[in-house]
Parts: C-alpha cells; structure tokens; sequence
C-alpha cells in the first residue's frame, strides 16, 4: 500500500468507527444488544493500529 492509500483508509475507518460509536450508543440507550457494534469497534481499533504501523 503506498502512503495515499493508507491515509485515505485512516480516514475512511476513523468516519466508521464514529457511525459505530453512535449505533453502540443507540443500542445501549434503549438496552438492546450491542454486541455486535463492539465487536466493530475492535475489528476498526485493530485495522486502524495495524495501518499507523505501515503509515510510519
């Protein structure tokens, strides 16, 4: 991946994980099961470790 794209997915994660934090938000404040929007927040937390790694 060159540096373009690897900012440009940063960006794209950083834009999904914000959705995901107001879906698990919205779960939890009619208490429904949220699992399923952490578990995304893991999955974009890790991706987004992994292209810092390769940005720098």
């Amino acid at each position: 991946m060159d540096k373009n794209t690897i900012e440009q997915r940063i960006i794209e994660l950083k834009m999904e994980y914000v959705r995901a934090q107001d879906d698990l938000e919205k779960h939890e404040s009619v208490g429904a099961d949220a699992t399923s929007a952490e578990k995304r927040l893991v999955i974009i937390e890790a991706e987004l470790e992994e292209l810092r790694k390769l940005h720098l």
